[in-house]
């Protein structure tokens, strides 16, 4: 893991395309801006889990077979 200190307003890239730039600072929040490409999927890790969980569940066999057994 790389860990960087940045101050309200400063950014930081990843890649040549994606900036993450500090935009506030509250308490115990900071809130953060992020530019990327369209086709970079950007989500919160909890998002990003019920995605994969949801995915996984929709393509276990189970569901194969569901959808499998209403075909004539």
């Amino acid at each position: 893991m790389l860990v960087l200190t940045r101050r309200e307003d400063e950014s930081i890239m990843i890649g040549d395309d994606i900036i993450v730039k500090v935009l506030d600072l509250k308490e115990n929040q900071v809130k953060i801006g992020i530019v990327a490409p369209r086709s970079v999927a950007v989500h919160r890790q909890e998002v990003y889990e019920a995605i994969q969980a949801e995915n996984a569940q929709a393509a276990s066999v189970t569901k194969i077979e569901e959808i499998t057994n209403l075909i004539p």
